[in-house]
């Protein structure tokens, strides 16, 4: 994965829990106290991985609420901050999240062996939008709590909800 998620997820954990938290939050994951990543370097998924699930540990959160909360924190503080650019001209968590499959593509486009998500769309009803997660990381916690994420930026309140393996129905406010 790239580093940018690491990094986020390590602002999540200083911000919400401090410093002393995060270095557990290391430790229990099995990497030195001392570990630091790079935003530009790719860090392998199984490190990631690691990491959060040593977060649900121990912070004894749920894999649940760990996935809303980097969500919600990745759409509403560091997106926002460090890819200003995707914003622009986006005004609702509809045209958001419909051009998600567009911001993976276009923010990986010069990483060389970047495999971000892609993402397929059809709309059930004018205000329910399926959502098809292509992934093989299989990271669709991850990606409702980004959906969820989107919804309280936009100040929408969004019903996202899995309903197969690998898509989920966003539902607007009528």
């Amino acid at each position: 994965m790239k580093g940018a998620i690491i990094d986020a997820i390590k602002d999540l954990v200083v911000e919400n829990f401090g410093m002393e938290k995060w270095m557990d939050v290391l430790e229990n994951a099995g990497l030195p106290r001392t570990t630091t990543f790079s935003v530009r370097k790719d860090v392998p998924d199984e490190t990631v991985l690691a990491v959060v699930e040593s977060i649900s540990r121990t912070l004894n959160l749920s894999p649940e609420e760990v996935a809303d909360a980097f969500g919600e924190y990745w759409v509403t503080v560091y997106m926002p901050k460090v890819y200003k650019p995707y914003y622009r001209g986006v005004t609702s968590a509809r045209e958001l999240l419909l051009k998600m499959d567009e911001i993976h593509r276009k923010a990986t486009q010069n990483i060389p062996n970047a495999h971000p998500p892609r993402f397929e769309y059809r709309w059930e009803a004018p205000n329910v939008l399926i959502m098809k997660y292509k992934s093989p990381r299989k990271l669709m916690a991850i990606f409702m709590g980004l959906a969820k994420g989107v919804g309280k930026f936009y100040k929408t309140p969004l019903q996202v909800e899995q309903i197969s393996e690998d898509e989920v129905r966003i539902t607007f406010p009528e």
